[in-house]
């Protein structure tokens, strides 16, 4: 069939291009925040999820209730994405369950905050950089195969990999973090998720495997606890939307990534933060 016919041929309806039931998903950092509202909207809509985080107890809390919410399923596993044996120990759990995945979203991330003068370098930078860059690395390459297994063209994998908006913000210094402190590694890592989200999408496009980004502004979570607690007040009324971030707002990048309405988007970098980052009042 021509590609016209295809075209005129197409469901264009909602429901067919936001599908995404059926599809086996993996979130890590689905125990919290916007690992657990990208983890929901995928089983809200059918989808098999596996979270993955450190602590079990979050994430038996999450999963039951997501089951509860259905009508998809989620199962856990306990990992730590700090080195590559932690994220092959992962990716080897879910394939001892699953010979195809058709969605990872590389979720897990800390932050850190500190003086300039002693910035700590074991806890500030290495794990930092470990968890935030170099997991999304090995989790991606150790899981290609089955992303890649049975997909095509028109159904790709898709990667989605959690960035965030303070990659483009020049100053370390802002509401996500105490006075005096600067968020120095944390900023640099996720400029680095960006380039490396780039670097992943052309080298997958062969084996059909889309990857993206996501740069989230500010969203509830225990990342940003800090932040809303202190200054929460301040910084919905410093917003042009005179909000912060919702479930809806991420659960709607995620499932347009994750369905056949993203199908044919690659290396993009999409800001979710309803204008904060382009407004002249925008800081973190």
């Amino acid at each position: 069939m021509s590609d016209v016919k295809l075209i005129l041929k197409a469901d264009l309806s909602i429901p067919s291009l936001f599908n995404v039931k059926g599809k086996v998903a993996v979130v890590t950092g689905g125990s919290s925040g916007i690992g657990t509202m990208i983890a929901s909207a995928f089983v809200q809509n059918g989808a098999t999820v596996y979270i993955a985080a450190r602590k079990e107890k979050q994430l038996k809390e999450v999963c039951d209730r997501l089951n509860n919410e259905g009508p998809g399923t989620c199962y856990y596993f306990v990992a730590d994405l700090t080195t590559k044996a932690g994220c092959d120990s992962l990716t080897a759990s879910i394939k001892e369950r699953e010979s195809k995945v058709h969605i990872l979203v590389n979720n897990s991330g800390i932050s850190w905050g500190a003086p300039y003068e002693n910035f700590p370098e074991k806890e500030g930078w290495d794990r930092l950089l470990a968890l935030n860059v170099k997991s999304i690395f090995y989790l991606t390459v150790a899981l290609t195969d089955v992303l890649a297994k049975d997909a095509t063209n028109i159904d790709p994998g898709r990667i989605i990999n959690i960035s965030s908006v303070s990659a483009h913000v020049p100053s370390p210094y802002g509401n996500l973090s105490g006075d005096g402190n600067g968020t120095w590694s944390y900023s640099a890592s996720k400029a680095a998720v960006n380039h490396l989200t780039t670097q992943l999408a052309s080298s997958l496009a062969s084996k059909f495997i889309t990857v993206n980004a996501i740069l989230p502004g500010i969203f509830p979570s225990k990342m940003t606890k800090y932040a809303f607690n202190e200054r929460g007040t301040i910084m919905t009324n410093d917003h042009p939307f005179g909000r912060l971030g919702a479930p809806r707002d991420m659960a709607g990048a995620a499932l347009f990534l994750a369905s056949p309405a993203g199908a044919y988007v690659s290396a993009a970098h999409i800001v979710v933060d309803g204008g904060n980052l382009a407004s002249a009042k925008s800081h973190l």
